[in-house]
C-alpha cells in the first residue's frame, strides 16, 4: 500500500501555542488590554468604529449568548459613562474566560498596537518557528496564518519581534471573520482562498479540535505539543517543535 504523503505546497499555521508562547498571550497581551480598556474606550468612544464595537459588546451581554448577526443589530448612538463602564466590565470578563468573540478580538488588536508601538513588549516567536518559517518562505512555500486573534493583532505580533518585522513571510492571514477554528466550513473557505488542493496544505496547531476540523476537510495536520507529553493514541502527527516536522516531511 502506498503511504507516501502528498507534497506540501502551502503551510497554514496557528499562533498561540504554535509559533508563539501561550504565556506571552496570557501573561503579557491579555493583562495589557484589560488594564488599558477603560481609558481606550473612554477616549475614543465617539469614533464610529469604536462606537460600533462597544454597542456590539453591550448587545451580546456578559454571557455572549446571542448570535453575531443579532449582536450587531441595535442602536448607534453616543455612549454614556455607565454604558462605557458596563462594556469595560463585560470585556474584562471575556478576557478572563479567553472567549473568542469578534468585538473583543477587534478591540484588543487596536489596544495592543499601542503596546507594541511604545515598546511595552515585543511579539514572542519561538526560535524554531522563526528559523523554519524563514526557510520555508525562502524555498518558495506560501505561508498563511489562521488565528482567533484578529488579522490586526496577528500583524502586530509578527511586526514587532526580536527578529524585526516578519509579516513579509506570509502570503495571507485569516481570523474568525472566515469562521470558527473548530468548524470544517472555515477550512473549506481557507482552502478555496489559498486555491490549492486541501491535501497539499499542512495545518499546524496545538488544539486537537482545530486539527480534527482541518483533517476532516482534507488538510494534512501536525499537532504542536511543545510543553506537553505526546499522546500515543493521537490521530495527528505530534511534534515538539517545527524542526521535528522534517522527520515526517523531509522536504520541509
Amino acid at each position: 500500500m502506498n503511504t507516501t504523503k502528498p507534497e506540501i505546497k502551502a503551510i497554514l499555521t496557528d499562533i498561540e501555542g504554535t509559533t508563539t508562547s501561550i504565556g506571552f498571550v496570557h501573561e503579557v497581551l491579555f493583562p495589557y488590554s484589560s488594564r488599558e480598556l477603560e481609558n481606550f474606550i473612554s477616549s475614543r468612544a465617539d469614533e464610529p468604529y469604536i462606537n460600533q464595537i462597544i454597542w456590539q459588546v453591550l448587545n451580546y451581554g456578559p454571557d455572549a449568548n446571542l448570535s453575531e448577526p443579532s449582536a450587531c443589530q441595535g442602536p448607534r448612538a453616543s455612549l454614556n459613562d455607565a454604558q462605557i463602564k458596563q462594556a469595560t466590565e463585560i470585556l474584562r470578563y471575556w478576557i478572563k474566560l479567553d472567549l473568542k468573540i469578534k468585538p473583543l478580538k477587534d478591540l484588543q488588536g487596536l489596544i495592543w498596537r499601542t503596546g507594541y508601538e511604545t515598546g511595552a513588549y515585543q511579539g514572542h516567536i519561538y526560535q524554531d518557528a522563526y528559523e523554519k518559517l524563514c526557510a520555508w518562505h525562502n524555498s518558495g512555500i506560501p505561508l498563511y496564518i489562521y488565528s482567533s486573534g484578529s488579522v490586526t493583532a496577528q500583524k502586530l505580533l509578527f511586526g514587532f519581534t526580536p527578529y524585526g518585522d516578519l509579516n513579509y513571510l506570509f502570503a495571507g492571514n485569516f481570523d474568525t471573520n472566515i469562521g470558527a477554528k473548530k468548524e470544517k466550513e472555515s477550512y473549506y473557505k481557507i482552502v478555496n482562498q489559498i486555491n490549492l488542493p486541501a491535501e497539499n496544505i499542512l495545518f499546524l496547531s496545538d488544539i486537537t479540535a482545530e486539527l480534527d476540523a482541518a483533517r476532516d476537510t482534507g488538510l494534512q495536520t501536525a499537532h504542536l505539543v511543545r510543553d506537553a507529553q505526546p499522546n500515543p493514541q493521537a490521530w495527528h502527527l505530534q511534534v515538539k517543535d517545527f524542526f521535528e516536522l522534517n522527520k515526517s516531511y523531509p522536504a520541509l
